[in-house]
């Protein structure tokens, strides 16, 4: 009987994850249209009274998306003196939703790394995750890679799709 060899795991293709980079901690999204008047009409008074009377440090540590989840145009002030109280306690404030969230924490996460250790090796980025790693990080990733690596895939060994191979 011959030795089943797993070829994939002798590769010598380098593994980039980004679920090893996915931001720790607890994410919390904090919808503005509460504080405003049937959550759709802002009244400046009012909407200042209810931010001074929130206790801000439930957010202690957390990461914070600040949005509003009505169909409603409200000025461009009322997150910025949202995220003036919560950054007090937060350890990140953006705005927008979850996705925005990591999307901004991929950024600062992967402008940092060291590339220089791909240099010349074939880089498979993997594709599935258990976490939700967005879309963006994929393509953050990719841009930082390509200036290092001699190829680029996308996906899982077994079934790779190729996307960048630098020019001889």
């Amino acid at each position: 009987m011959e030795e089943i060899v797993n070829k994939v795991a002798s590769s010598y293709l380098v593994v980039f994850d980004l679920e090893d980079y996915y931001p720790k901690g607890i994410r919390t999204q904090i919808d503005i249209s509460k504080w405003l008047l049937e959550g759709f009409l802002l009244k400046e008074k009012d909407f200042r009274e209810s931010l001074k009377n929130h206790d801000w440090s439930q957010y202690q540590d957390q990461l914070v998306a600040i949005n509003c989840s009505t169909d409603t145009i409200v000025p461009a002030w009322a997150k910025l003196l949202v995220a003036v109280h919560v950054t007090l306690f937060a350890k990140k404030v953006v705005n927008g939703n979850f996705e925005d969230l990591d999307t901004s924490i991929y950024q600062e996460t992967l402008a940092v790394l060291d590339y220089s250790i791909y240099k010349d090796k074939p880089i498979i980025i993997k594709g599935c995750s258990k976490m939700p790693v967005p879309e963006s990080a994929y393509i953050i990733a990719a841009s930082y890679l390509q200036p290092f690596a001699r190829s680029i895939m996308y996906g899982e060994a077994c079934s790779a799709v190729p996307l960048y191979k630098k020019s001889k």
